[in-house]
């Protein structure tokens, strides 16, 4: 079995942030949690870090990059992360998390502790790109790319799906089973409308349907987002025959909020989610869904990141493919 970072966070029972911050020397955590981490690692023959663990008080920082994630419970992350660290070990580099919190938070500090780590590279997962962080980032002098965001005002590199054509697709495929009154759960509705909003609202338009604005609420991705959402949604407006969520997670607690009010899904509420995440086969019932190539983008994001950390040449951006997968949340609307 392949050692991750990931596993040695699981197996000592502490998340993938705390094991990298002990790696590479940095404060955060008491030192029961630093003993069982370095056992897990010795135990284990863990060797990606080697240069840290080898000089824990002054770490080799010269083939370090960061990696900023605002969420390191999901699976969603997880996956990409995968993938991000995949490609560093065998190009040689170590990698750092930083979780930022949600929304971000932490962001502009944790940029502080990476410049002074003098890292590499920079990846930003899920991360929205404003003029403040784009300034910020910039000063800095370090590569960076987005991966699963983008920027349409400044020419940074990243790597995504097209969220806007994915959520048309879904929308479309709730359409095409005879649903009009499709709700949508979005995300934080603070950053301005966001692609997948837009591509909920294009194809009800395309469709010659009005987008009533009290069927769209805004979660955080989150279940328990999902779920206060919905029972918004079913408290407003009674007629509502289907829902897509910008989440599989907020997918999964809009059908807990469904049930809860006596609902049966799909049979009275079709619902259709977006990331094909492990939970969405685990749900009930199984949860149609948008996939996208996760692991793959944390694969592609890093040889992207590597080639501009030792080309100094800014790289081109890349859109990854998305897939509808079809399962049993989605019933054809017959009444």
């Amino acid at each position: 079995m392949k050692i991750t970072i990931r596993e040695i966070a699981r197996r000592a029972g502490v998340s993938t942030a705390t094991v990298s911050r002990i790696i590479n020397g940095l404060g955060g955590y008491n030192d029961d949690t630093k003993e069982k981490v370095l056992a897990v690692i010795e135990e284990t023959g863990y060797k990606g870090n080697a240069s840290a663990l080898k000089d824990y008080n002054h770490p080799k920082v010269d083939k370090l990059i960061g990696v900023l994630v605002p969420d390191l419970e999901t699976d969603f992350y997880a996956k990409i992360i995968s993938g991000l660290e995949e490609v560093a070990r065998k190009q040689g580099y170590s990698i750092l998390i930083s979780n930022t919190g949600k929304e971000g938070k932490n962001t502009y500090e944790d940029i502080n502790v990476l410049k002074k780590r003098k890292v590499s590279g920079i990846a930003l997962v899920g991360t929205f790109l404003d003029e403040i962080l784009y300034e910020k980032l910039e000063r800095t002098k370090i590569p960076y790319i987005l991966i699963s965001s983008t920027s349409y005002k400044y020419q940074v590199p990243y790597i995504k799906v097209d969220s806007f054509q994915a959520v048309y697709a879904a929308v479309g495929y709730l359409l095409a089973q005879g649903h009009t009154q499709i709700a949508m759960i979005a995300g934080t509705s603070k950053k301005g409308m966001s692609n997948r909003e837009m591509g909920y609202r294009k194809a009800m338009e395309d469709a010659g349907l009005t987008v009533k604005e009290s069927r769209i609420a805004y979660g955080d991705f989150s279940f328990q987002s999902g779920k206060t959402c919905m029972k918004k949604l079913l408290d407003l407006d009674k007629e509502i025959t289907a829902v897509f969520a910008a989440s599989d997670d907020m997918a999964i607690g809009a059908i807990s909020a469904a049930y809860e009010r006596g609902m049966s899904v799909p049979n009275e509420l079709s619902v259709i989610g977006y990331d094909n995440t492990k939970v969405a086969e685990m749900s009930y019932p199984p949860l149609t869904t948008i996939a996208q190539p996760l692991y793959e983008m944390g694969i592609e994001g890093m040889k992207i990141l590597i080639k501009y950390i030792e080309t100094h040449e800014k790289q081109s951006s890349v859109v990854m493919p998305f897939e509808l997968i079809e399962r049993k949340s989605v019933e054809a609307y017959n009444k």
